[in-house]
């Protein structure tokens, strides 16, 4: 009995031991306390997982951990940079200065000067030269020189030929009075007088080389005829040969084989003053 009683009285003591309010004092701030860590640790897990999970913070993370490696969405595709650099090629050429109204500017120059020089040669009272437009083209003229020197032997050579004038042609370039015009003989055909092959002329002002924009159509004129009497020249009276025209295209290259050979062994021209 005495042994039940204690085994009794071990279990009440037991209880209330269990039950001492210190101890469950003790033991309800231990599980206060775990409780608290657990929340803790709980609450910050969850906040920072919900910080993690805002908008704001998910890019920076994107932005830090993808610094280096730009996204697909970022990187341009092929028809972008096609496109890209079409743009700027258009950008480019719009930049340039246009040539149109350079080339409109020389057509002007020239218009002007060529009409000026048209009406002074027509107020010419001494009948040195006289002027028709080749097809009405004011770049092409087709000019008459009626005078040399009256002692020359080509002088008297005109009157018993009953020659009235040397018909020259003069083409002018684009960008003429910049640089020389082209000028050939046409009729009679000449023999000597620096007249070759096809009616080419043989004077250095009629080069680039020897040009200057000061020159008046009237001035080339004189020059030439001066050249004429110069060389002998002579107009061409063998059977068959006085016959055959002047050609254009034997001129020009002519021309161009002089200038050659002069560039390279120099010029000699007549002065005006030996006409």
């Amino acid at each position: 009995m005495a042994t039940l009683l204690r085994k009794i009285g071990l279990i009440r003591l037991h209880d209330r031991d269990t039950e001492d309010p210190k101890h469950h004092q003790g033991s309800l701030k231990g599980t206060k306390q775990g409780n608290q860590k657990n929340n803790t640790k709980h609450c910050n897990t969850s906040n920072e997982t919900n910080i993690l999970s805002t908008p704001e913070i998910k890019a920076k993370k994107l932005d830090v951990s993808g610094k280096d490696k730009p996204s697909v969405k970022d990187k341009p595709s092929k028809d972008t940079k096609e496109k890209q650099q079409t743009g700027s090629s258009k950008s480019t050429s719009s930049s340039l200065p246009p040539l149109a109204p350079n080339r409109q500017h020389c057509t002007q120059v020239r218009t002007r000067r060529l009409m000026k020089e048209l009406q002074e040669i027509r107020r010419l009272g001494d009948n040195f030269i006289t002027v028709e437009l080749a097809d009405d083209n004011l770049y092409d003229w087709n000019v008459k020189l009626h005078q040399v020197d009256k002692d020359s032997a080509l002088w008297q050579d005109m009157k018993e030929t009953n020659t009235e004038y040397i018909l020259l042609n003069v083409s002018f370039p684009d960008n003429f009075p910049f640089s020389p015009p082209f000028m050939r003989v046409l009729t009679p055909r000449l023999e000597n007088g620096y007249v070759l092959d096809g009616g080419a002329i043989c004077m250095e002002l009629l080069t680039p080389r020897g040009w200057s924009s000061a020159y008046t159509v009237e001035a080339v004129m004189r020059q030439f005829a001066a050249s004429l009497v110069k060389g002998q020249g002579r107009i061409c009276r063998k059977a068959g040969k006085s016959k055959k025209a002047f050609s254009r295209k034997e001129a020009e290259a002519t021309f161009k084989s002089l200038v050659k050979t002069h560039e390279k062994y120099g010029w000699v021209s007549p002065p005006v003053s030996d006409g």
